[in-house]
């Protein structure tokens, strides 16, 4: 079942025993704090994992302006772009050292593939990370709601106990990662 962020923010309310919201404009210091707090607990969860239904791929376009140092090309990133996971020539998703300056990737190569974390819709969120973003709202709406520092620890504890866990799941998507390129595999060979 896809949430909406106001279904996301008005469940974790639930959690705190506040009331739910309809709008993030409604007027109410449930959702002016759940609007403020809302957009960056969320960008700052998708960025802490490489989520399997948040990470994309793309061939960047070059910029026409070059580095100052460094590197010889300069590539504009993705207007949905949290965090760079790894960057490769024309071709490959990684392996080319690179450096991400004033929102622009440096890089020595003519053409560069992207691996990173975007931000999907909510409605692309698959129900483990909902269950995750609920307990870490619940956490971050605490202390503005209630006041309670300790009963903000205690669902802070909960929420990294639900990042751990949908970590696991997601994890359990993808092929095991495998050494590669390492000498000592290689002198067994």
């Amino acid at each position: 079942m896809a949430l909406s962020s106001i279904a996301l923010s008005s469940r974790a309310l639930l959690k705190l025993g506040a009331d739910t919201i309809a709008s993030f404009d409604e007027g109410t210091a449930e959702a002016e704090i759940a609007a403020n707090l809302y957009p960056s607990t969320r960008d700052a969860l998708l960025s802490g994992h490489p989520w399997s239904f948040a990470t994309a791929q793309a061939d960047l376009p070059r910029l026409t302006a070059e580095p100052v140092a460094d590197f010889d090309y300069a590539f504009q990133l993705p207007a949905d772009f949290l965090r760079a996971l790894s960057a490769g020539p024309s071709g490959r998703g990684r392996g080319i050292t690179y450096r991400i300056v004033e929102s622009r990737l440096h890089a020595n190569y003519p053409d560069v593939v992207l691996s990173y974390i975007f931000r999907p819709t909510e409605t692309e969120f698959p129900p483990f990370f909902d269950q995750t973003l609920i307990a870490r709202l619940a956490a971050e709406f605490c202390i503005p709601l209630t006041e309670s520092t300790s009963r903000s620890e205690s669902l802070h504890k909960l929420a990294d106990g639900e990042f751990r866990r949908a970590k696991m799941i997601d994890s359990q998507q993808d092929t095991p990662g495998r050494i590669e390129d390492f000498s000592l595999v290689e002198v067994r060979n």
